[in-house]
């Protein structure tokens, strides 16, 4: 049995085409995860500012919804 020798840089080298070949394959997929995450992040920060804030009636927030505010 032969054995084959692999440089570091080599392994450095081809992971690197591997991952950059991926992005490319799947980058609409990434493109979704991404945005998902930061609207993730948005939902988090707009929670945590309501958080602080008095209660609103329904009608209010329908009104803010239609426009009407």
């Amino acid at each position: 049995m032969s054995s084959i020798s692999i440089s570091e840089g080599q392994i450095k080298e081809v992971l690197k085409q591997a991952i950059v070949e991926v992005l490319q394959e799947r980058e609409e997929w990434f493109y979704d995860l991404f945005a998902e995450v930061i609207e993730d992040f948005a939902l988090v920060n707009a929670i945590g500012e309501g958080e602080g804030s008095g209660r609103v009636s329904k009608e209010e927030v329908f009104n803010v919804l239609a426009g009407e505010a």
